[in-house]
């Protein structure tokens, strides 16, 4: 898909002649160009230009939410038919987890996680495997650690009219990508099922579910639904639909990360003993075991995040997978107020 921008003005005074000069640059594979220019000047609707011209996914970094916020709005009413997407942190609060051994009090990890955001970030990502046509406004939440995205693609469910998979199968794999089933309260993340038929909430999605309509082990029918009353939206011939979860992660893999952690944590709690730490050692024993447990039996844990690296056979000090790692080989980064 090409982007489609839609203004009441065309470029004028320096704006066609920075355009033209940006895109040269980026033709000819220049790293790094500066775009100059006062509050008000058109630079915003100057790198809009640029983006449909250059055809690239775009990651647009900005200093601050309430920046990033005007930017995704603005570039919005640019391209209302393309994917224009935010990613910001999701934490409305945040406590990190703390331990004072010569007390031996633990303080738990708390926070609060804003929904809303957290819905904004998983269309973000899914936005970047459906299409190309996708502009990404965020923070610096985008440098931040993030799941493997190979996990995350693989980890999808893809789904066709009158293919052979059995309903139970599909029930597992919702499961396995962490959606909960609740027959009653049909929100975000969740599946409930109703005779031959299976409908879902995805992570991204506000006010629409998918209904997968099954005929013995062949998928009859799928429809996009109206959350609230049921209503039918437009028959499908094709559902793809990510995990719930950015961590999510296939339970063979799940199996042997557990068993790896184990034998890490063997050498860690040894260590702390040698030393003569024994409360610290009982303390990390204690915690990761416990860690460990909600994996094997959920399929995740509270701070899951810490664990990305065996997740993603990431070597120790070796920087963890983010967003950008989702964009692939060929995008633009436009880094707004650059001098901040």
């Amino acid at each position: 898909m090409e982007f489609k921008l839609y203004a009441k003005y065309q470029p004028n005074g320096d704006q066609p002649q920075a355009i033209k000069e940006l895109i040269a640059g980026i033709d000819a594979n220049k790293k790094e160009q500066v775009l100059l220019g006062a509050t008000g000047t058109g630079k915003t609707f100057t790198i809009a230009n640029v983006i449909k011209n250059t055809k690239k996914k775009t990651l647009v970094l900005a200093h601050n939410k309430t920046l990033a916020s005007q930017l995704y709005t603005e570039l919005k009413s640019f391209f209302p038919e393309n994917h224009v997407e935010y990613f910001v942190s999701y934490f409305d609060y945040y406590q990190p987890e703390a331990y004072m051994p010569g007390n031996d009090i633990y303080i738990e990890k708390d926070s609060k996680v804003n929904e809303e955001i957290d819905r904004m970030r998983h269309s973000a990502t899914a936005a970047l495997f459906e299409g190309d046509d996708v502009i990404i406004v965020s923070s610096v939440s985008c440098i931040y650690g993030l799941g493997s995205p190979v996990d995350y693609k693989g980890m999808a469910l893809s789904l066709r009219i009158n293919q052979e998979i059995s309903f139970n199968d599909v029930v597992y794999k919702l499961i396995d990508m962490q959606y909960e089933r609740n027959d009653i309260d049909f929100t975000r993340l969740n599946f409930r099922t109703r005779g031959d038929v299976i409908e879902v909430v995805s992570a991204y999605s506000e006010k629409e579910a998918f209904r997968i309509e099954f005929f013995g082990d062949e998928v009859e029918a799928i429809y996009l639904i109206d959350i609230l009353t049921g209503k039918k939206i437009k028959e499908l011939r094709h559902m793809l639909l990510f995990p719930a979860s950015h961590y999510a992660v296939d339970p063979k893999v799940m199996e042997k990360t557990i068993d790896v952690i184990k034998a890490d944590l063997e050498v860690e709690v040894e260590k702390f003993v040698q030393q003569d730490k024994l409360i610290e050692a009982q303390r990390l024993q204690q915690r990761t075991e416990y860690d460990l447990e909600m994996m094997k039996e959920i399929g995740y844990c509270n701070g899951i995040e810490n664990y990305t690296r065996y997740f993603t056979d990431k070597n120790e000090g070796e920087a963890p997978y983010t967003l950008l790692d989702y964009f692939g080989d060929d995008w633009l980064l436009v880094v707004d107020e650059s001098h901040v």
